[in-house]
């Protein structure tokens, strides 16, 4: 029986407490007391029977907020520091609280419509949010950052992994291209697009293996 263990280590526990800790006689009552009703408290609610169920750990906080927030830094001057909207709204993606992280940025382009990196960074929350989807208001997102910096191909860049997560592979790749193809040769960013174009393009072609067109497919008569 389970509970044999447990009036054995009661017993022990007196035993300790007035015979090795000398505990005065004249609170041996009190002491023993105390035993018996935690005793009584555990055969209420306690159920010794009941195999033990560990509670599951609790997965550590995911990694993407800390990766995207990185990721669209570097598209920024490192020597222009986001607004204070943007930097909290960081902590909470850092955290995976993407809908708070969004709400600060609405915050943060409501002050300042022209703030590029709030409305990549909004973007990007919206699309987290949604799961990797890239919803209408991510893209509105995207759309105003471009408007803002058209020189700056932050929004280009993570509209396009939006559209890969999403499927639209070739999608993403046009829009990579396009980056690559008009960006300056002495722009630091440029070989980051160039890498993920290059990647992605040994992934359709690695595609296209594996799905051969038939002879005469798709050509018009």
């Amino acid at each position: 029986m389970s509970w044999l263990p447990i009036l054995a280590l009661a017993g022990l526990a007196f035993v300790l407490a007035a015979f090795v800790l000398k505990l005065p006689r004249n609170v041996w009552a009190l002491f023993g007391a105390a035993l018996l009703f935690g005793l009584a408290g555990y055969a209420m609610q306690g159920m010794p029977g009941v195999p033990s169920a560990p509670r599951q750990p609790t997965p550590p906080p995911a990694e993407t907020g800390e990766l995207l927030v990185e990721a669209r830094r570097e598209f920024f001057p490192d020597n222009e520091l986001p607004s204070r909207f943007v930097i909290t709204a960081d902590a909470f993606a850092r955290r995976g609280d993407y809908a708070q992280a969004a709400q600060f940025l609405r915050n943060a382009v409501e002050e300042n419509p022209a703030d590029t990196e709030a409305w990549v960074a909004l973007g990007n929350a919206l699309t987290e949010h949604a799961e990797g989807r890239l919803t209408q208001a991510a893209l509105h997102a995207y759309s105003r950052a471009e408007q803002a910096a058209p020189d700056n191909p932050a929004a280009g860049y993570f509209a396009g992994f939006g559209f890969l997560r999403s499927g639209e592979a070739e999608r993403a790749r046009e829009i990579w291209a396009g980056l690559v193809e008009d960006a300056p040769e002495d722009a630091p960013w440029r070989p980051v697009i160039a890498d993920r174009l290059a990647r992605l393009d040994a992934l359709l072609g690695q595609s296209a293996a594996q799905n051969p067109v038939a002879p005469g497919a798709g050509v018009a008569p």
